[in-house]
């Protein structure tokens, strides 16, 4: 088993350069390739201050996308204080005895165990319990930055969701239920669909009005979302992710939605009535189009 081990949140374009030498050393062996990850992130677990950290993926967006990337196997390791003291050696030990891995990926930041200073001691210690080792030193990077999971979520708080798109690989998405709101969109021609996230730990992108790509009821469509606290119409601390749908107007409440962001059209806004706020999704909706064309 040729195996490549880390928390991969995002699987952006850094980490699929990883998984690409991964499959293609697999290959060349004539072996499986194997994926082990963690759940929850170890700073989730080990910072109290890294407790509010969002991810880019939920576990099942992650295994999705790496098996889609011609892994053979993800395994997911429950990440604890207690595994959080394992050393270098017994944590190779354990993949080696538990998942058959012959052959390791050790990338330029690849530190595992709690012993390990960095990626080199870590391939010492693979080569002397007798783990073939693969060196991927490559550093992916966009616009003259390294590319990396912090970079990616940065962009999304700062509602920059086109650059968090070039690091990942592809568009970034939202997934949940759809759940009542106030109604007060209906009344101004624009209802909205408001969704409540399926994993809470998932990183929400900065407030303001994105065009969005929304699939529904087996069917892919465009609108805008707002994501902030509705100060015209006042929504106290409650932060919401309400999308109204172009061309669309059915009854899903307690159906899945899943939004995928493409563009920011600008910051979320007070205005002084509800015609003034009618006025300004109109010209929110008119800019969404004219992306599309």
């Amino acid at each position: 088993m040729v195996v490549a081990t880390g928390f991969f949140d995002g699987v952006h374009v850094g980490h699929r350069l990883v998984i690409q030498q991964l499959t293609e050393a697999a290959a060349v062996r004539g072996d499986e390739s194997m994926v082990v990850t963690f759940w929850p992130h170890p700073r989730n677990v080990l910072q109290k201050e890294a407790r509010s950290l969002r991810l880019l993926t939920t576990l099942a967006e992650k295994k999705e996308i790496l098996l889609g990337l011609g892994v053979d196997k993800v395994e997911v390791l429950q990440f604890t204080k207690e595994f959080s003291t394992m050393t270098t050696e017994d944590y190779l030990r354990m993949l080696m005895s538990e998942y058959g891995a012959s052959t390791i990926l050790i990338g330029y930041d690849n530190r595992m165990g709690f012993d390990a200073k960095n990626a080199d001691e870590v391939a010492r210690t693979a080569e002397t319990l007798g783990l073939e080792v693969v060196r991927t030193d490559v550093v992916s990077s966009v616009r003259g930055y390294a590319v990396s999971s912090t970079k990616i979520r940065q962009c999304l708080e700062e509602g920059n969701v086109q650059e968090a798109a070039v690091m990942l690989g592809c568009d970034y998405s939202l997934e949940g239920v759809v759940v009542a709101g106030n109604r007060i969109g209906r009344t101004i021609g624009f209802p909205t669909a408001n969704i409540q996230l399926y994993e809470p730990l998932k990183l929400v992108p900065g407030n303001g009005v994105y065009f969005t790509k929304v699939h529904t009821l087996g069917r892919d469509l465009y609108g805008m979302c707002n994501i902030g606290y509705r100060p015209t119409v006042g929504n106290g601390n409650a932060r919401t992710i309400e999308t109204n749908i172009f061309g669309f107007d059915e009854d899903i409440y307690g159906l899945d939605l899943r939004l995928t962001f493409v563009a920011k059209i600008r910051d979320e806004e007070k205005f002084a009535s509800l015609d003034e706020l009618k006025k300004q999704l109109e010209k929110d909706r008119e800019a969404c189009l004219a992306i599309l064309q």
